[in-house]
């Protein structure tokens, strides 16, 4: 078993609950542990607790007021007008008991995987309950209190002098963590995400590249809606390996968001398990091509709890422990049988998606040029630069 990587996990972490029906439902982290453990993908000794964050590393991104207002809210001592002014108590961000102390939970997770990494205790580091990258300076949005990989940015970027890469698959963009780093140069943020047209939270156009001295540091690939496996994985592919030439991080941190998948309620693209087996595979390679391996990744979006996240978040961890091999045909029958019963809609059996998942898209060589051409929009200032080097 590989002890190069760690998994950042505790049931604790599902204390993160706005509500029995709210669509954020962490107990997909549960779901994605006892596959991995049904499986005999990961051994205990490879399992770290996640340490509680403190108020001054929540304050390295968020401010002071909009943390003792987390902190009331979480004791029911927030008006709703007070609360509403901080993104708070809405019908995507409800308030709940010990909100503070949860999100701080899952911030921790996330700075627990940067020091495993940074201090060469291993190679590679994965917190599922992260991922949280709406969240922003003095406002939740969109089920983000606190931006932890924001938080964890800031902190490498402080504690270890860190160049950092983030990239951002999921189908939303990554706006809290753009806007956090949108003039920093030693920063630079990748996200290839659903259009912001139809989609929230309604930004992430390729016109926004930073600005003073991070300007060209910012990089967008709104994808049109309906896009699928073949052109999301190009476009996937040609940007990441460009940017990161371009910008040579010392580590990539990888928000890895399982909502672009046709399963998906609350998005449009037309993306299948596929996509979710190539997505960490590219950034395990160019992890150890340009970092030295340094890689954290995080979780975020993912509302097919049942269908989709188990088998897509799997499969980064597969991916971090060179076991990908073992998702291939039938999921354990062990996973099946425990949760099948608790499951809204039947669960897919096999870790492939079924045969002919949706209907054809009537606009599909439309969606691969448009698609094509953000790209092309998307990285000519980097081309521009890496041609004027040459």
């Amino acid at each position: 078993m590989n002890k190069d990587v760690a998994f950042i996990y505790s049931e604790d972490q599902l204390s993160y609950k706005f509500s029995k029906d709210h669509p954020f439902n962490h107990l997909r982290l549960n779901l994605v542990y006892d596959m991995l453990k049904k499986l005999n993908a990961i051994d205990d000794n490879q399992i770290v607790k996640p340490r509680m964050a403190t108020d001054e590393e929540i304050a390295l991104i968020h401010d002071k007021a909009y943390i003792d207002a987390v902190k009331a809210a979480g004791k029911g001592e927030l008006s709703i007008g007070i609360a509403n002014n901080y993104g708070l108590g809405t019908e995507d961000t409800p308030m709940f008991e010990n909100m503070h102390e949860a999100a701080c939970l899952l911030v921790g997770g996330t700075l627990t995987a940067c020091d495993l990494v940074m201090e060469n205790k291993v190679k590679h580091a994965m917190n599922l309950g992260g991922g949280l990258h709406h969240g922003f300076r003095g406002k939740a949005s969109g089920f983000c209190i606190y931006n932890d990989s924001s938080i964890a940015i800031e902190y490498m970027k402080q504690k270890y002098g860190a160049r950092v890469l983030y990239v951002d698959t999921d189908a939303h963009h990554g706006d809290g963590v753009q806007w956090a780093f949108y003039d920093d140069r030693d920063v630079c943020t990748f996200s290839i995400h659903e259009t912001g047209r139809y989609l929230f939270p309604g930004t992430g156009h390729v016109s926004e590249k930073g600005q003073g001295e991070g300007y060209g540091f910012s990089i967008n690939i709104p994808l049109d809606a309906f896009t699928e496996d073949e052109s999301f994985m190009k476009a996937y592919e040609t940007a990441f390996r460009e940017v990161i030439e371009f910008f040579k991080p010392d580590v990539i941190i990888t928000q890895n968001g399982a909502d672009a998948h046709y399963y998906d309620p609350l998005t449009h693209l037309c993306s299948t398990i596929e996509t979710y087996r190539f997505i960490p595979k590219l950034a395990h390679e160019l992890a150890h091509e340009y970092c030295d391996g340094r890689w954290i990744a995080v979780g975020g979006g993912g509302y097919d709890i049942w269908r989709v996240v188990p088998r897509a978040w799997s499969m980064v961890w597969l991916e971090m422990t060179n076991q990908l091999h073992l998702a291939q045909g039938p999921l354990p029958q062990a996973w099946l049988d425990q949760w099948k019963d608790q499951a809204p809609v039947s669960l897919i059996t096999t870790w492939e998606d079924p045969e002919n998942l949706y209907p054809e898209i009537p606009r599909k060589p439309e969606i691969i040029e448009k698609n094509q051409k953000t790209v092309e929009k998307a990285l000519y200032h980097i081309r521009r630069e890496m041609k004027t080097q040459s």
